[in-house]
């Protein structure tokens, strides 16, 4: 089929279709579906995709590559938000968000047998099951399977038992029955509507609904004191205090709040991160974070609602209400939307925050053990993001000088490539032209010298200069940089405060602060390279000062070198030994010839007097 005959066959598509809510599905050249959208008016829906003032240049590459369209008409919206969410699951396509695939979870499962029981699993797949989860924090999932365990004795074996199995007496006791792990419904110790009693008992706990069960045991624990059945109210009594003790380890929030969904969002340019929250009677009953794989241009309020069906589908949530942190297009009628701004929603709200930014964290990490440069590129970025760099800073160099009241001037030059040392790169500098203590001036000499070579070299040039001072070490490298040499490169400099620790950013033209949080990785990242220049630079300072120092007359005279400067030096000890060391004693030391030649240069007039 032509070009012109494939868009002739779908606008005949979208022309005819009906303006009711509905699903609709776009198919590529094989009969793949590659990507599900749902719509309260499917005609106005998908023929927005094909007006060329609309499209972003993602969505551009999408209808590029639609070859058909299918649809699906229905009742309302709610059922067309329900019907992508199964359509995506479905086809996976290739356009739409994918939620990362969260096997890895475990959850809870309650089997549907005559004898039910309660374990464990990462198979959400078995038939005849009821699930609760997936868990992503463990500790809770093993603290309400304990509490079941305790309170209400499910039958641990793996058996499959039945009805006529029991009752022809098919079963027999094991141990966990005589260590009081289980009633022995099997052979009928406990009977079945007692043992089913626990079961659904232990379904109302893992649901969160703990409360009603211990307003239940407080009610049949006084009634059983009235009577004076007091051991058998203090056996309720124990259940109930573990009931009571774990609650208090549950997140509480409110008293008054029951039966909310909570969702919070974190976004980036590929990926996004969605938390839910589910809260009965004041405590968190489910908590679990996500993310999406972004493929299209979806906003935030987009992608929320996708994990909003996902979510309140997964946990079977028939919440009412649900707290956000932005509006959400969802059907009329499918919840009440909140947008706290105090108080217990609000507190809710922050919690749901924190959580999806700890997993962001999380993620990041594991991705930076994996892949350390992507924590390099990820600080590059934000360098760059933050000086408005048009590239990424790959090369950065940095400036520092060193001297005492003008005496052994000296500066460094330090080069960090990806964010890392490149020692070999490393460059010190006599400071030449300048007479005294003129940072500027020698800063002016120092730039000049090394721009000036890495060009007649044909070297590469850094993407960021950062000068270690403040603005007047910028201003004189951008006085060389882009005025005299006409280089095109980006000036920072880092300025201190009165302890000579990193206090600020500088940037622009005028000169202006940028705001880099202190504490921050990228704080830590620059203190770190300023640092190393002031390092680099005194260090070398320090070893022309005492180079200076530690000069000597032996130094002037010729064929005496360090080797040789050394040798004298641990034999006698001092230079003023070893000018006052007899000839024969030098020449049994260096040999005839160069200990006669040192004596005599050491001793001038003695050599004439011989003469």
């Amino acid at each position: 089929m032509s070009s012109a005959e494939l868009k002739k066959y779908l606008s005949g598509i979208v022309n005819n279709l009906p303006e009711t809510p509905g699903c609709y599905q776009y198919l590529d050249g094989d009969g793949q579906v590659i990507y599900v959208g749902k719509a309260k008016n499917l005609k106005r829906r998908v023929a927005s995709y094909f007006n060329k003032e609309q499209v972003s240049r993602k969505t551009a590459l999408l209808v590029s590559k639609i070859c058909d369209i299918k649809y699906v008409v229905v009742k309302t919206e709610q059922d067309a938000l329900l019907l992508e969410n199964n359509l995506i699951k479905r086809y996976k396509p290739r356009y739409n968000v994918l939620l990362k695939d969260d096997k890895t979870y475990p959850s809870i499962a309650v089997t549907n047998e005559y004898l039910p029981r309660i374990f464990k699993t990462r198979q959400r797949d078995r038939r005849g099951a009821t699930y609760y989860g997936p868990f992503s924090h463990l500790p809770t999932m093993y603290a309400l399977l304990d509490l079941c365990k305790t309170l209400y004795h499910p039958r641990p074996c793996h058996q499959t038992m039945t009805k006529e199995g029991v009752l022809c007496g098919k079963y027999e006791v094991c141990l966990d029955y005589h260590i009081h792990n289980c009633g022995g419904p099997c052979v009928g110790r406990q009977s079945h509507e007692e043992y089913m009693k626990n079961i659904e008992a232990c379904k109302q706990i893992l649901r969160g609904n703990t409360s009603e069960i211990a307003a239940q045991m407080k009610a049949q624990m006084l009634a059983l004191a009235e009577e004076l059945r007091f051991e058998e109210a203090q056996v309720i009594k124990e259940k109930l205090q573990l009931i009571q003790n774990f609650q208090s380890k549950s997140e509480v929030v409110s008293n008054t709040l029951h039966n909310i969904d909570v969702f919070h969002i974190e976004s980036e340019e590929k990926v996004a991160y969605i938390n839910y929250l589910h809260i009965t009677n004041g405590c968190i009953n489910q908590a679990f974070t996500f993310e999406y794989k972004k493929r299209l241009e979806e906003t935030d309020a987009e992608l929320l609602a996708l994990g909003i069906v996902e979510m309140r589908e997964r946990y079977k949530s028939t919440s009412r209400e649900i707290i956000v942190p932005l509006p959400v297009d969802l059907p009329e009628g499918y919840a009440v939307q909140t947008i706290p701004q105090r108080g217990d929603k609000k507190a809710l709200l922050d919690l749901s925050r924190l959580n999806v930014k700890q997993y962001r964290f999380d993620r990041l990490k594991q991705a930076e053990k994996l892949n350390p440069e992507q924590k390099s590129v990820r600080l590059m970025k934000e360098i760059q993001t933050d000086l408005g760099l048009e590239k990424l800073p790959m090369r950065i160099e940095l400036f520092d000088n060193s001297n005492i009241s003008g005496e052994d001037a000296v500066a460094a030059c330090v080069v960090f490539e990806k964010l890392k040392p490149k020692k070999s790169d490393y460059r010190k500098y006599h400071i030449r032209e300048v007479c005294g203590p003129d940072d500027y001036a020698s800063m002016r000499e120092v730039v000049r010298r090394r721009y000036t070579r890495l060009m007649e070299e044909g070297a590469p040039l850094p993407d960021l200069i950062i000068a270690d001072g403040g603005k007047g070490q910028m201003a004189v490298i951008r006085e060389v940089v882009l005025g005299e040499l006409g280089l095109s490169i980006p000036i920072a400099g880092l300025a201190k405060d009165g302890r000579h620790r990193t206090r600020e950013m500088l940037f622009g033209e005028p000169i202006c602060s940028v705001g880099v949080k202190p504490g921050g990785e990228l704080f830590h990242l620059l203190t770190r390279m300023q640092d190393e220049v002031h390092r680099f630079a005194i260090t070398f300072h320090r070893q022309q000062r005492s180079k200076r120092q530690t000069a000597s007359e032996l130094d002037a005279i010729p064929g005496v070198g360090e080797k040789t400067k050394s040798l004298l030096i641990k034999h006698f000890g001092s230079v003023k030994r070893v000018k006052s060391a007899q000839k024969t004693d030098l020449q049994v030391l260096l040999g005839k010839v160069k200990g006669e030649k040192l004596y005599e240069n050491l001793h001038p007039g003695d050599a004439q007097i011989d003469n």
